[in-house]
C-alpha cells in the first residue's frame, strides 16, 4: 500500500475520533518512523508490508476507542515528547495554560532560581515543562502512584531534566515531614483529580481508558482541589504561589475558596477553547 492509500483509512475513524486525519498520521508516523511532513511530500510511496501490518494493528486498537496516546506510547507536552502509559492521565493541551500561568507569576517576581513543587505529577508534564524553561530551578514532582513516580522518572531521564520526583500523597505524614522540614516552595502547580465520580463523561473518550485515580475527586469533585489550597498554606513561602488546572464549572467555588482562606490576588485564567481552567492566587 501507498502512504496516501493508507492515509485514507482516516474514513474508519469518523465516528470513532474527533480527529481522524491527525489519528491515522500519527498512528502511521509511529508505525513507520516517517514524520507527517514526509507524507505529504511522497503520498505514492509504498510502504512495507511490515509497516503496513503494524499500521493496521495500531488501527485496529484505536477504532475499539484505545487513545492514540496508549497506542503509541507517547504525548507531546510543551514540545516535549512523554512516554505515556494507562497508569496515569494522558497531558492534554490545556494544561499547558497551567504552565504559561506559572511561569508568568514566576517571572513577575524576578525569581532565578525558584523551589518549585508539581502535587500529581504523573507523567511529569508539567514539572518538566516548568524545568525547561527554568533551567535553574528545583523542581519537586510528587505522585501517590508508584508507576507514575517511575514513568516521571524516566521522562527526566530520557529529557536530561533535573527534577525531584517522590512518591506521596497530598497527606502523606512521612512525605509532608520531609517536605516541611525543606525551605519554602516560590511556586505549588496542581492537576489533580477534579471530577465527581457521578459525571456521565467517565464513561465516555479517551478517559475509559484512564486510571480513575487520576480523575475522580470526593465532594463533587472538589475534594483534592480544596485540600492542596489547605496544604498550600504550609509549604509555600509568603508571597508564593499556587496555580491549579480545574473543571470549566469549577472555577467559581475554587476562588472562594482561596479568598477565604487567605490567598491574594485570586485570579481564574482560561483554557485554549476560553473556557474557566486554571485559577490561583499568592500566600499572604
Amino acid at each position: 500500500m501507498t502512504i496516501a492509500e493508507v492515509l485514507r483509512q482516516a474514513a474508519r475513524l469518523v465516528g470513532v475520533s474527533d480527529s481522524p486525519r491527525l489519528d491515522t498520521e500519527l498512528l502511521l508516523t509511529a508505525a513507520s518512523g516517517f514524520d507527517r511532513t514526509y507524507f505529504y511530500t511522497w503520498p505514492e510511496r509504498a510502504l512495507t508490508p511490515q509497516v503496513t501490518a503494524s499500521f493496521e494493528a495500531m488501527l485496529a486498537r484505536r477504532m475499539t476507542g484505545e487513545p492514540v496516546a496508549h497506542i503509541t506510547g507517547q504525548r507531546e507536552f510543551w514540545s516535549l515528547p512523554l512516554m505515556v502509559d494507562n497508569t496515569t492521565l494522558i497531558p492534554r493541551p490545556d494544561t499547558e495554560v497551567l504552565v504559561e500561568v506559572a511561569l508568568t507569576s514566576l517571572h513577575a517576581f524576578n525569581i532565578s532560581a525558584p523551589r518549585i513543587l508539581d502535587l500529581g505529577t504523573g507523567t511529569g508534564a508539567i514539572a518538566l515543562a516548568l524545568a525547561s524553561e527554568i533551567p535553574s530551578a528545583d523542581v519537586t514532582a510528587v505522585d501517590q502512584s508508584a508507576q507514575a513516580v517511575l514513568l516521571a522518572k524516566r521522562n527526566a531521564k530520557a529529557l536530561g531534566k533535573n527534577i525531584t520526583v517522590q512518591r506521596g500523597g497530598w497527606l502523606d505524614d512521612t512525605w509532608l515531614a520531609h517536605v516541611k522540614s525543606q525551605p519554602p516552595f516560590d511556586c505549588i502547580v496542581s492537576n489533580p483529580p477534579y471530577i465527581d465520580e457521578a459525571d456521565p463523561h467517565l464513561a465516555q473518550g479517551d478517559v475509559r481508558f484512564e486510571p480513575l485515580s487520576a480523575l475522580v475527586a470526593g465532594r463533587q469533585g472538589y475534594c483534592d482541589l480544596f485540600t492542596i489550597i489547605d496544604l498550600a498554606h504550609h509549604l509555600l513561602k509568603t508571597g508564593g504561589a499556587l496555580w491549579l488546572e480545574h473543571g470549566y464549572q469549577q472555577a467559581v467555588k475554587v476562588r472562594e475558596y482561596l479568598t477565604l482562606t487567605g490567598f491574594a490576588q485570586v485570579a481564574t485564567h482560561n483554557d485554549y477553547g476560553g473556557n474557566p481552567r486554571v485559577t490561583g492566587g499568592y500566600r499572604l
